[in-house]
């Protein structure tokens, strides 16, 4: 536990989320003191980064590798178009260093793998998924199951959005959804940067429950939006005991 503090600033730049009820000091030196690794800071991941860091993380570590394409502006509000086939990271640790000085980012450019995965869990108290393609998804929530801990996962296509919370102990994890890496995705998908927006505010507000305490997190239950016709929906998630990745756990 890190024995921290909140200073004059702190106090100044999130007074009126510590007035949230069950917030206070506590809640905020909470966030202040708490990890949070995200897999891709592209449209998705790259807002749940902003939004933590507004909110006052204390670290965060982000996995992205490659470089910025003119096609990733529509949604990725991190980057420039001066940055165009530059490194992504480098414009990431940037805007969130204008946006928050005192949060510590570490930039790590490479994509989540079967090789990085545990070293990168290793680093953080939570983790957020925000990868396109399901050999990182998978090797992410193989690793957090192993760490023994949450994973909250956000997706999108096209119009609709979903966003879930994995936790070790009280819910499946993505393998029970997913066991196999589906042969027909790929990384090129339709996408608005607004859909991928919406999902990635809602999964940073997933990450603020689980290290403050407040609300509930989706446990278990998936929100799924349909953002054309503006219907949400929470569908109740498998947890399979004879999960390859989590069905040792299911229980403990």
């Amino acid at each position: 536990m890190n024995l921290l503090e909140l200073n004059d600033t702190d106090r100044a730049l999130y007074e009126w989320q510590m007035w949230v009820p069950g917030m206070g000091e506590d809640g905020q030196l909470k966030l202040k003191g708490a990890s949070v690794l995200i897999s891709r800071v592209g449209g998705l991941g790259g807002l749940v980064a902003l939004e933590l860091a507004a909110a006052g993380i204390g670290r965060l570590i982000l996995a992205h590798g490659g470089e910025l394409q003119m096609s990733d502006l529509n949604r990725q509000l991190l980057q420039t178009r001066a940055q165009v086939g530059r490194p992504r990271v480098e414009s990431i640790i940037q805007k969130l260093a204008d946006l928050n000085p005192d949060c510590e980012v570490i930039a790590v450019p490479e994509n989540v793998s079967e090789l990085n995965a545990d070293a990168l869990v290793a680093q953080a108290d939570i983790v957020v998924d925000a990868a396109p393609l399901f050999q990182e998804r998978l090797a992410l929530n193989a690793a957090a199951v192993r760490a023994r801990k949450p994973m909250v996962e956000c997706a999108m296509h096209s119009l609709e959005a979903s966003v879930t919370t994995f936790i070790p102990s009280r819910s499946g994890c993505l393998a029970c959804y997913v066991p196999e890496i589906p042969t027909s995705w790929t990384r090129q998908f339709p996408v608005f940067g607004a859909v991928s927006g919406t999902a990635a505010c809602l999964g940073a507000v997933e990450v603020i429950k689980l290290i403050t305490g407040l609300g509930k997190p989706l446990a278990g239950e998936m929100l799924c939006m349909d953002l054309g016709k503006m219907l949400f929906r929470r569908v109740k998630l498998p947890q399979r005991p004879d999960c390859a990745v989590c069905g040792a756990f299911t229980g403990s």
